[in-house]
């Protein structure tokens, strides 16, 4: 069975630890970015949602234990997860570290969702109330995965290896937070050179069937490979 994170029922309340490893998971969940929290186990708590956390183990790095953390809480491994950065400033924390190193995970959009009352889906720009240093990191998350947007695949980890058009631009919608002018959208992606067409098609509602795309970035000159955002309409 994989590791899995306390629940409150086991989980005693808050240690005081040096440093604590927050994952801040993110998946799609309809037309909103969702966030994964944990019910926290201390009664005293103010607020009672926390990001998944804990400390190193011995012989682990900074990445394995945000690796066996992520696994642990959503069964298996993220589609990608990196480090965000560093957060102390006297912020409050629910395990009362000094300092807490952020990492960014991402869930592919479908993907089956941890089940019972210990974990929960909120929507990422409007979760309920946080610690003062869980919430940072939370907006450091999302302020990071749209710095990184146009320079890094990161929309094309939350689908799968084939989609249509329309879909990749619903993942950017989701992740800007904005709405996306089509044609321009369209014309941008097909500018960056990132997908390829496959031979098959899928039908959408009433219309034609729309043909299936997959990531598939073609060198060029420059280096710079990437939607430029900064020139489609809302």
């Amino acid at each position: 069975m994989p590791d899995r994170p306390s629940t409150p029922a086991t989980r005693p309340p808050p240690r005081r630890a040096s440093l604590s490893v927050d994952v801040v998971l993110l998946t799609p969940l309809g037309r909103r970015l969702t966030t994964l929290l944990v019910r926290t186990g201390d009664p005293r708590a103010k607020e009672r949602w926390e990001l998944p956390w804990d400390t190193m183990r011995a012989e682990e790095t900074l990445e394995d234990t945000a690796a066996r953390l992520a696994r642990a809480t959503l069964g298996a491994g993220p589609a990608l997860i990196g480090q965000i950065g560093a957060f102390g400033n006297r912020r409050r924390h629910p395990s009362g570290a000094a300092v807490s190193v952020a990492f960014l995970g991402l869930v592919p959009a479908g993907a089956p969702a941890p089940v019972g009352g210990d974990t929960a889906w909120f929507p990422a720009d409007e979760p309920p109330g946080l610690a003062p240093r869980v919430r940072a990191m939370l907006d450091g998350a999302l302020a990071a995965v749209r710095t990184r947007l146009d320079r890094e695949p990161i929309a094309f980890r939350l689908l799968p290896a084939t989609f249509t058009l329309s879909q990749l631009q619903e993942i950017y919608e989701i992740l800007l937070g904005r709405r996306l002018h089509k044609a321009s959208f369209r014309r941008a992606l097909h500018a960056a050179w990132l997908v390829e067409p496959t031979d098959e098609w899928r039908s959408e509602g009433r219309g034609r069937p729309a043909q299936l795309f997959r990531y598939a970035p073609r060198k060029r000159r420059g280096g710079r490979r990437g939607v430029r955002f900064d020139v489609l309409g809302g």
